[in-house]
């Protein structure tokens, strides 16, 4: 059966050009009869214009947002699906100009989009801004009963030598993916085991981050909709670290059940920063059914799942988060 919009929703999304997971939600949203505005705000003057104002008893933004393809009151807007928007950008070719271009648009159009009077966020920027860094996540993982690996942040080589004197397997994690290069290609740094003899003066430079490794028998990615769960087991058959690096011709998802007392821990997490969804990497150490057997590892408060064998339901998930809820008067 179609589940239908009976509320006549309008969801705004912001995310880039190609992006297949956005893709799915805004399929999800069509078929139920949604109107979706599609908007990469760094396209701000190619073809986006847009207008609003507030006072003299107006205590909300209201205006006008257009895009190439629609136009649509800001008041009108009920729901902003938060996914990849390209970064702000300028293409004037002197550098100060540039940056005040983009330093406007990212305050001025950006601080409206982040405030839309009427709108749910799914996920909020703030809040995907304010969740999005390890040591803040591992702090609230563990404040919330989660079982979290000992884990080590410095730049000092004798903490980390002695961090891995006591743990003996250790494992480097980024804390960022690596920046684009110039031709606009992006790379990864995957968790990685490390030796304490490797560890010189080099390590000053900036952060990084030590993890004891985890004894896992395979990874589990939940990802969390509302109040909807979606679990999957990851194994490999070459046992590496890190799924991600794997042959994904080889991995092998089966579903499995998230023990209540970790659900509700994810929860918490997520009523924690404030966000509507998040993807969970934990790794699994024992039976699945025992909570014990399950360790934190990162939430993602944007992560792709496209490629997850529920996507289907995933997208239909966001839909009804974005849906089913309206703050309009």
């Amino acid at each position: 059966m179609t589940t239908t919009d009976p509320l006549g929703t309008v969801v705004l999304v912001l995310t880039c050009l190609e992006d297949i997971t956005a893709d799915l939600v805004i399929k999800a949203l069509h078929d139920r009869g949604t109107t979706v505005v599609r908007l990469d705000p760094t396209d701000l003057g190619q073809g986006v214009s847009f207008d609003s104002v507030i006072g003299e008893g107006a205590p909300s933004w209201s205006g006008t947002l257009r895009t190439p393809t629609r136009t649509i009151e800001l008041d009108d807007i009920d729901a902003v699906y938060y996914r990849r928007p390209s970064p702000w950008r300028s293409e004037h070719p002197e550098v100060q100009t540039a940056a005040f271009v983009t330093t406007e648009a990212r305050h001025g159009f950006g601080g409206l989009l982040h405030n839309l009077p009427h709108a749910i966020y799914v996920n909020h920027p703030s809040a995907v801004a304010r969740a999005d860094r390890k040591p803040g996540q591992l702090q609230t993982a563990a404040q919330i009963g989660l079982k979290v690996p000992p884990t080590l942040v410095t730049n000092d080589p004798n903490a980390a030598r002695a961090f891995a004197e006591k743990y003996g397997n250790v494992v480097y994690k980024p804390f960022r993916g690596l920046p684009q290069a110039e031709d606009g290609t992006a790379g990864a740094i995957w968790a990685q085991r490390v030796e304490a003899s490797t560890f010189d003066e080099s390590l000053s430079v900036t952060a990084h981050l030590f993890q004891a490794e985890v004894d896992k028998i395979a990874d589990a990615r939940v990802t969390v909709v509302g109040n909807q769960f979606f679990a999957s087991r990851i194994t490999t058959t070459d046992g590496v670290l890190d799924w991600r690096r794997a042959d994904w011709d080889e991995l092998s998802h089966a579903p499995v059940a998230v023990p209540a007392s970790i659900a509700s821990a994810l929860r918490r997490y997520l009523e924690a920063y404030g966000l509507a969804f998040g993807c969970f990497d934990l790794a699994l150490t024992g039976p699945d059914e025992d909570p014990r057997s399950w360790v934190w590892l990162e939430c993602n408060p944007n992560g792709q799942w496209g490629w997850l064998p529920d996507s289907a339901g995933i997208a239909e998930a966001f839909a009804d988060s974005l849906t089913t809820q309206r703050t309009r008067p």
